[in-house]
């Protein structure tokens, strides 16, 4: 039990972080107002909306002052990534006849799933495909994807990115259970990983409200911790959980992998 004095401190630690989340919502207020001006400025002078030049100076240089800070690059794009889709949407949205809508604060006394609470993102998601090479290929040079390297690589998997997005190919050479999967299903999205703050706190949650699971919670060698829900039917849909509480490293083929062994 902690004592009356780290429950002060823990009280004075979290008003600081609340102060700072406040001062944060300004500057983000305050840069969204000015990307407002450089809109009108585009439109004054009929310069194009997207300015792919620009977005990838901000993207870089904001990774540069990342890592001068001590805050991981990785992390810190993924930020600045939905300010540029939010600040691009603003600027479209401005030429718009129609007034925005109003929209009202968090419902005091909400219901909100345990999952709802934990949710942050889609990490990524998992594809099987007959064919490795023609898939990468396709995603490639079709697509804009660029193929990064794997936390433990093997033959038959492949993760591709595009910005914040990610793709994970598998192919039948993977693993026996893969070949098999193909064979009884065909290629397609096998599942979608969705990050999550605490993959136990997201699995209890699940199993309250009778989510078939086909894994217990996995932590790999990372400390990644993940766990793997039941194909859904009715949703047509099989999803993952992951917990990032290690180290920020690529993704790793052995959780993939082991979902693909865990089928029935």
């Amino acid at each position: 039990m902690a004592d009356a004095s780290s429950t002060d401190d823990l009280a004075k630690l979290r008003a600081r972080i609340d102060h700072l989340d406040a001062a944060l919502i300004a500057i983000v207020a305050e840069r969204l107002a000015v990307c407002r001006e450089v809109a009108d400025l585009k439109q004054d002078s009929a310069t194009p909306v997207i300015q792919p030049a620009r977005v990838r100076d901000v993207v870089v240089s904001r990774r540069e002052q990342a890592i001068a800070s001590g805050v991981d690059p990785d992390f810190a794009e993924q930020l600045f990534r939905v300010l540029l889709t939010e600040t691009h949407r603003i600027e479209v949205a401005g030429q718009r006849p129609d007034p925005a809508p109003e929209k009202a604060g968090a419902t005091p006394g909400e219901e909100r799933s345990g999952l709802d609470t934990v949710a942050s993102r889609v990490d990524h998601v998992v594809i099987a495909v007959h064919d490795l090479a023609a898939a990468v290929d396709s995603l490639r040079n079709r697509f804009g994807f660029h193929e990064v390297a794997l936390n433990d690589p093997r033959p038959g998997v492949a993760a591709l990115t595009a910005g914040g997005v990610t793709l994970v190919l598998v192919g039948p050479q993977a693993s026996p259970a893969v070949a098999a999967y193909l064979q009884r299903r065909g290629a397609g999205v096998q599942h979608v990983a969705i990050e999550v703050l605490n993959a136990g706190y997201a699995r209890a949650c699940l199993a309250d409200a009778g989510a078939q699971l086909l894994t217990e919670v996995v932590v790999d060698d990372d400390g990644h911790e993940q766990f793997f829900a039941a194909d859904d039917p009715a949703a047509g849909v099989q999803l993952g959980f992951i917990s990032r509480t290690g180290h920020r490293v690529a993704v790793g083929t052995a959780n993939v992998i082991r979902l693909f062994e865990s089928l029935p």
